[in-house]
């Protein structure tokens, strides 16, 4: 049953944050509100809890932190918020306890987003994020994991990874992932309904802006219609009350039938990416992710890669061919 924090936590974002995505004029307004009060740094207290560094990739920053002594691993960390939003205090959260708790290296790449920058710019970096951490990481090592429009991110990131003939991260965790942004599935509509925090014309306008006119169904935008087989071990986590949950079942059945070992955590009564917010089943959420990465690899079967002509910035309809 869900606890009495998490219906707290709901009433405020149904009154609050689902204004956001009502439509695209208000979705727009808060991005402009968003862009006068954004602060991508980490909060000083973590600073004070962790060695933490800051370097630039293609002009944007990057944080690392840095591994206990001894600890090889490295996760890739990719923040949500709909491709427009910044990463926020609770999304640093999370990164902090992940470091405490693993002892894992976290690269934290402050993406370009949208309506700024569009999906060509962010996948540009993000790639160049990743292959930088391959020359001093073995992706047995790596992890990616992302939130919302991050999890969409870890998994089109490594679709396009095989396509241009680098190795997979070990495993994906991805929270709340956003996997099909075709509304195909009339389960989203119904979701909507119960989702306190996300709206679908908010969400689609956040699409337009990002996708730099990518059709919604090509899966550089929608990952669930790529070749779900270069995917590695994965833990999802998805909650009842988010409207991109009937979309994550879809994917896990997927995926497992295209051979991913794929682990779900569906807990019910959850909204849009609760093991962010401090309270009782995030807290549940943290353990699992926590055992899932302290475990050792699952076995894969051999996949065969082909060397793509294109590279991550490349036009997808090019690197389709």
């Amino acid at each position: 049953m869900p606890s009495f924090k998490s219906h707290v936590v709901s009433f405020i974002l149904r009154h609050s944050r689902k204004k956001a995505f009502a439509s695209p004029e208000n979705l727009q307004r808060w991005i402009a509100y968003a862009r006068k009060t954004e602060d991508h740094h980490p909060p000083a207290l973590l600073r004070e809890r962790l060695h933490i560094t800051e370097r630039s990739v293609d002009g944007f920053p990057v944080y690392e932190i840095a591994p206990k002594a001894g600890e090889r691993r490295r996760i890739l960390y990719m923040h949500g918020g709909a491709y427009v939003f910044q990463i926020t205090s609770y999304h640093w959260g999370l990164i902090a306890e992940m470091a405490e708790r693993l002892g894992f290296g976290i690269t934290v790449p402050i993406y370009p987003i949208a309506p700024e920058h569009d999906f060509h710019a962010i996948f540009g970096m993000v790639g160049d994020v990743y292959r930088q951490m391959l020359d001093k990481t073995d992706a047995e090592d790596i992890v990616f994991m992302g939130d919302s429009a991050g999890g969409n991110m870890a998994v089109v990131l490594t679709m396009m990874a095989a396509e241009e003939g680098l190795p997979s991260p070990s495993r994906h965790v991805l929270i709340s992932p956003g996997l099909d942004m075709s509304l195909s599935n009339p389960e989203v509509f119904e979701a909507e309904r119960n989702d306190p925090w996300l709206g679908i014309p908010g969400g689609l306008e956040a699409i337009r802006m990002y996708s730099a006119g990518i059709d919604r169904s090509d899966w550089h935008i929608s990952p669930l219609y790529g070749d779900l087989s270069v995917l590695p071990q994965t833990l999802l986590l998805t909650g009842s009350h988010d409207l991109l949950s009937p979309d994550n079942l879809i994917f896990a059945k997927k995926a497992r039938a295209a051979g991913v070992d794929i682990d779900v955590v569906y807990e019910e009564g959850m909204f849009h990416v609760w093991p962010l917010i401090e309270m009782p089943e995030a807290r549940r959420a943290r353990d699992s992710i926590v055992t899932f990465l302290e475990g050792e690899p699952a076995r894969r079967r051999p996949i065969a890669r082909r060397r793509a002509r294109t590279a991550f910035a490349a036009r997808p309809a090019e690197a389709a061919e």
